[in-house]
């Protein structure tokens, strides 16, 4: 969902380099250096107006997380709440998607969560969804070991063509629901995101899963 422009969303950016990364070219191996401690990483590749992270990260303070959108205008939205918060394990970075592996060094993070991600419902524009096996292949790039992927969507057509691409990629599911919110089990420690919570109220359900790549 594209946001309008923020007229503010330029100097507000500048004021806070402590908080954003504006050269994360230069940043590859090395975002442990841009919070307080050493901790396992975490990204959202999309992050919209900030809910989700920011609110995972006041509840895990044991891990570092960074909030990615392409937006400018989203991630001055994230970086205005955390001018507020000042949580010290909160980056936020300006840059797309489609160039992970060339901002996160290979194994430099332990999780990945894509959140409602634009479904790119026309076939010709299949390689610009972020379940597409060239994202799959940058994500496979970046998370170590044990690391994993998490998404969540309440369009069925990108959750279905998502699952077959996974699966084609080799990837295995950790779990998987076509109704998180009432799934009793893996809704209990759900974080809701802006648009979740909008669309869930209407009556969409919301699918999850969770999934991760074979060593």
């Amino acid at each position: 969902m594209r946001l309008r422009n923020k007229p503010w969303a330029k100097d507000m950016i500048n004021e806070n380099l402590d908080l954003i990364a504006v050269q994360p070219e230069n940043m590859q191996g090395k975002w442990q250096e841009r919070f307080a401690k050493k901790q396992p990483l975490f990204i959202e590749v999309g992050s919209g107006k900030g809910k989700f992270i920011t609110e995972l990260a006041q509840e895990n303070p044991q891990n570092n997380y960074i909030a990615m959108d392409v937006q400018e205008g989203a991630i001055a939205l994230v970086l205005k709440k955390q001018v507020e918060l000042k949580l010290p394990n909160l980056q936020l970075l300006l840059a797309n998607g489609s160039g992970l592996s060339e901002l996160f060094g290979e194994g430099e993070v332990d999780g990945i969560y894509l959140n409602f991600s634009d479904p790119w419902p026309k076939t010709r524009h299949e390689k610009r969804r972020l379940t597409y096996k060239d994202f799959l292949k940058q994500y496979q790039y970046i998370l170590n070991d044990d690391g994993y992927l998490q998404f969540k969507t309440d369009n069925q057509g990108l959750f279905e063509y998502s699952l077959v691409s996974m699966n084609n990629y080799g990837m295995k599911f950790d779990e998987i629901s076509l109704d998180l919110h009432n799934d009793d089990k893996l809704n209990v420690n759900n974080i809701e995101t802006e648009y979740e919570k909008k669309f869930s109220k209407k009556g969409f359900r919301i699918n999850y899963l969770k999934a991760h790549f074979e060593n």
